[in-house]
């Protein structure tokens, strides 16, 4: 397993408090409530692999409550949370120019799949902004300006459990259009829908598990 300097582009799921960008919403952090039995950051999927692998992250761009699309919880969201824009603002400050990634997991499409947004179709070109509302045309298109951002990176997209199966299957589809490497997750324990201390943990094996049976690229 060869991890160096690592990057996620994420949702709540992948947030800890102090560990993403300031102004991003956070889930995750050591603050003690009832829908999370997470408090601690060597309790998310994330910190414990890189530390055992001694990898660099390079950033942790989750934000919870995300969709890759541009339909959010409150209606619009591509000038905002989405990992569209996210994705946008990144490549055009040169983020990616200054800061190599060798590896970069992908997690999301969840709230995509609870938010209600259309599910459209693979769509793999000529994406015009509406269309970019719907999950699978977003999906595509996020896939086909991420793997141009960063052209020499290893992509691993994290599949969640419980999707919409549509979009579960689109992004898998997509993914494999793209040569992007695709991860479905088998269930692992949650409470709110959320990953508990446990779920967490068995994301982190099934990431190991997966890197350790899968070669790195080139």
């Amino acid at each position: 397993m060869d991890l160096r300097r690592v990057m996620i582009f994420g949702d709540s799921y992948s947030t800890f408090r102090g560990y993403i960008p300031e102004g991003y919403d956070v889930y995750y952090s050591e603050e003690e409530r009832p829908e999370t039995d997470v408090t601690k950051v060597t309790e998310t999927w994330w910190y414990p692999l890189f530390e055992e692998t001694s990898a660099t992250l390079v950033q942790n761009n989750s934000w919870s409550g995300s969709t890759i699309s541009y339909t959010g919880y409150a209606g619009d969201c591509s000038e905002t949370s989405s990992f569209l824009c996210r994705l946008k603002k990144l490549t055009e400050s040169g983020f990616f120019r200054e800061n190599p990634v060798d590896t970069m997991f992908v997690f999301g499409g969840t709230n995509d799949s609870w938010v209600g947004a259309p599910v459209g179709t693979l769509q793999y070109a000529d994406w015009k902004r509406e269309d970019l509302f719907s999950v699978l045309p977003a999906v595509c298109c996020f896939l086909d300006r991420l793997t141009a951002a960063v052209p020499n990176t290893r992509i691993l997209f994290l599949v969640n459990t419980e999707l919409k199966t549509e979009i579960a299957e689109g992004i898998q589809t997509a993914c494999a259009h793209w040569g992007v490497e695709c991860l479905t997750l088998t269930p692992f324990e949650k409470r709110c829908e959320h990953p508990t201390v446990c779920g967490m943990a068995q994301i982190k094996e099934q990431v190991m598990r997966y890197l350790e049976s899968k070669p790195a690229r080139g």
